[in-house]
């Protein structure tokens, strides 16, 4: 009997251990390869070929972008298949439809397969590089900021990257913030050559900045240097202030945002000055509160909403110090809004912020309205609030309508059975 017990128990364990040891190897499930092939900036095919000794019924795919993220975002889709002991299926990700990603990131992936047994298997993660193969890009390091080029010289690729370095070491000493990722900047010929790599640019666009990925891509001519090495750094400063407010509520007004990358250019430069100055001798400057939002589309308007962007925070920093105005960006970072950040910190709103800075130009109070230009017109016209707010307003009716005739018809009903 005692023989018989030992059997069974010897029995019941290798049950026990034989199918978990099957189950984490996937049964028989074999990936023979796995491949991925980028096609910038369009898409990304991804291929496998696998086998078992049953037929594969199912086969899944997990991609994600790595990236700054407060919540990872992963996106898996079903493959399609036809069943079969050895299946070679391929999957493309259509990267429009992710609004388009720079070059130079990597993309994660991993296999989920399944067989007509229920065996599963998953599979490491694999990794490809988003990378732009239609040029020949070069790249020049200095610190944690590379810049990739294919046209121009060596000289002419040193002296932007001379003009980040130099945006970079303005920023700590005047504002005392520098820069903690890794960037690389993309530079394109020319605008041409950068909204091909974009997704709906439009046509005015000559660079974009990618923050979650510490890349920035601009399109600068070889015969543009100037205005290259400006942007170079202006963009630098856009990365370095989302570094110091990034969480899920950091948000900066755009004078703020806009006043800190011109600073981190050097001096304006003569027509942003040209523009500020005629606007402070004729007494026609926007206020601080106007240009917390979007800028006006006039491009004269927009080049003083920037000149007075960069005014503006240089007055606090020269005025108040870096401490400061570090204090007041931890506020906004913690989702302080922006008038309380300011009376926190300074002991004034917007409102006196503008009176102060107004002041110190040698003007008196902000003029009233009518004489103030106009800024862009908020996102929806009146016509349109129109017909996003109809289909609401029927519902209501036919809601109520359908309560008022079930009033009626239910009512009568429970007095005659009481």
């Amino acid at each position: 009997m005692k023989k018989y017990r030992l059997t069974l128990a010897l029995m019941i364990l290798i049950l026990i251990l034989i199918p978990q040891k099957v189950a984490a190897a996937g049964g028989d499930i074999e990936v023979l390869s796995s491949g991925a092939q980028p096609d910038f900036p369009y898409s990304v095919a991804f291929s496998i070929e696998a086998k078992a000794s049953v037929d594969i019924v199912d086969i899944e795919i997990e991609c994600r972008t790595l990236r700054r993220s407060l919540v990872p975002v992963v996106c898996r889709h079903d493959v399609d298949i036809d069943n079969a002991r050895h299946v070679m299926v391929s999957w493309t990700w259509d990267m429009q439809d992710t609004g388009g990603a720079p070059p130079g990131i990597e993309i994660e992936y991993r296999w989920f397969i399944e067989d007509a047994s229920g065996d599963t298997y998953t599979s490491p993660y694999y990794t490809v590089r988003y990378d732009d193969l239609r040029y020949k890009w070069r790249a020049i390091t200095s610190g944690n900021i590379t810049l990739w080029w294919y046209e121009g010289d060596s000289s002419f690729a040193q002296q932007l990257i001379d003009a980040a370095d130099s945006a970079s070491d303005r920023l700590t000493n005047e504002f005392d913030v520098s820069l903690q990722q890794n960037v690389d900047f993309y530079i394109y010929a020319d605008t041409t050559d950068l909204q091909s790599s974009l997704v709906n640019p439009d046509i005015w666009t000559g660079g974009q900045a990618f923050p979650d990925y510490g890349t920035i891509m601009i399109g600068i001519a070889v015969n543009n240097l100037a205005w290259g090495m400006r942007t170079v750094a202006h963009e630098l400063g856009h990365l370095v202030v989302g570094e110091l407010v990034y969480g899920p509520f950091g948000w900066l007004p755009t004078w703020l945002s806009e006043g800190i990358a011109m600073n981190a250019e050097g001096e304006l430069a003569d027509n942003f000055q040209d523009s500020l100055d005629s606007a402070v001798s004729s007494n026609m400057l926007f206020s601080v509160r106007t240009i917390a939002s979007a800028f006006p589309s006039n491009s004269e308007d927009a080049v003083l909403c920037y000149a007075e962007s960069y005014s503006v925070v240089k007055f606090l920093k020269d005025n108040y110090g870096s401490d400061s105005f570090l204090d007041m960006l931890e506020l906004l970072k913690e989702g302080t809004t922006d008038d309380d950040a300011l009376e926190s910190v300074y002991g004034f709103n917007t409102d006196g912020l503008n009176d102060r800075w107004r002041s110190s130009l040698g003007l008196g109070s902000q003029p009233t309205e009518s004489s103030t230009p106009l800024p862009t017109a908020t996102p929806f016209s009146q016509e349109q609030r129109f017909v996003l707010d109809a289909p609401y307003i029927a519902l209501i009716s036919i809601v109520s309508l359908l309560l008022g005739l079930t009033a009626f018809l239910v009512f009568p009903l429970i007095r005659r059975y009481r």
